[in-house]
């Protein structure tokens, strides 16, 4: 089942960085947690994904339209930033507004209150909050690694990863991670990426608590999959050795309660081997031709010669027909050839069906 998805949004940076902090410090929130600094961000979100709860300030409301929120928020809490307003309401004091939002009046709750008062006032009035757990209490994650990786090159690699991961994410919290040297990422989905993975690794290495603060600010979505953007200077890549990947995974992982990590995976890394046999699964693509077998048998004697069987009994080969059209659109994966014969790796190979 998805996880639920909790939304902070205002423009007012530093308060929304403080606000946020406070609560991923003193709770462990059982919510995907997302911060918006940006309300034209807030709005590419909300046009793939439900909001359960939207904890926003009032000047973002403003901006925001109306169709998105009464669509796709279910519960909505304002921070009331009004001076008039603010006068007529204790601390520790809620008020309700007539916006029905999913049949429930939105809440206004004090922005110049204390961050412990505004999160006690949330966890007593909104659904299903009484399910989060104080920092005691370690959240528990158990992630299972899909590599996808082939010598091959040009055999869809790529394509077969992005379209596992959509179709996963219907039902489960996927990442997928990208670790090729020149992705052209940016390029496909006609944006440009202000942060990549090279700052979720410098966070892991020099500010490792403010990771989980500044996660949610670099991972972006694409038809529901998670992803953080790749790399631009693959410099970082090679300096990045197989552990370090690991420990970030699974660190990434316990932040975002994520069930899979589908890592799309590439020679040019450091570490691939390491990888590779921490994988639960590993899925290689293969083709007919004979510099495509001269290049997987190369491999697999390599795999053989440094004692690495186990990442071959993981691997399941797969060999694809000449697909008529490959969606070119990042975002449309799931539709097509390709995504039919992922739909039947999923069922008969992840789930046993």
């Amino acid at each position: 089942m998805k996880q639920k998805i909790f939304v902070i949004c205002d423009m007012e940076e530093a308060y929304a960085l403080r606000l946020t902090e406070y609560m991923l410090e003193k709770i462990r929130v059982s919510y995907a947690l997302h911060l918006f600094t940006k309300v034209e961000e807030l709005e590419r979100f909300m046009e793939q994904e439900e909001i359960e709860i939207l904890l926003i300030a009032e000047s973002a409301l403003e901006l925001l339209s109306m169709e998105y929120v009464r669509r796709q928020v279910v519960q909505m809490f304002v921070l009331q930033e009004n001076d008039i307003r603010e006068e007529d309401m204790q601390e520790g004091e809620i008020h309700k507004d007539d916006m029905q939002i999913s049949q429930n009046p939105a809440l206004y709750i004090s922005k110049f209150q204390s961050p412990e008062t505004i999160v006690s006032i949330l966890v007593e009035s909104a659904k299903g909050l009484t399910q989060w757990q104080g920092t005691g209490t370690e959240m528990q994650t158990e992630v299972k690694l899909i590599g996808v990786y082939s010598p091959i090159k040009r055999c869809l690699q790529t394509s077969f990863a992005l379209t596992m991961g959509q179709i996963l994410a219907r039902e489960h919290r996927v990442l997928y991670f990208n670790f090729e040297n020149y992705s052209g990422f940016g390029q496909m989905l006609g944006r440009e990426f202000l942060t990549d993975v090279a700052d979720v690794m410098y966070y892991f290495r020099c500010d490792k608590e403010k990771l989980a603060l500044h996660l949610p600010t670099i991972i972006q979505n694409i038809n529901g999959l998670d992803y953080i953007p790749p790399m631009q200077s693959q410099i970082e890549l090679w300096e990045t050795n197989g552990g370090q990947w690991l420990e970030l995974c699974r660190k990434i992982a316990q932040i975002g309660a994520y069930e899979y990590i589908i890592m799309d995976l590439d020679d040019g890394m450091s570490g691939l081997f390491d990888l590779l046999r921490e994988c639960y699964k590993i899925y290689t693509i293969t083709r007919e031709d004979s510099f495509a077998v001269a290049k997987l048998n190369q491999y697999e004697q390599i795999l053989k010669f440094h004692e690495l069987e186990e990442i071959a009994d993981k691997t399941v080969k797969c060999r694809f027909p000449v697909f008529k059209e490959v969606p070119v659109n990042l975002e449309l994966m799931t539709h097509g050839e390709l995504a039919g014969y992922v739909k039947a790796i999923i069922r008969e190979d992840l789930y046993g069906k």
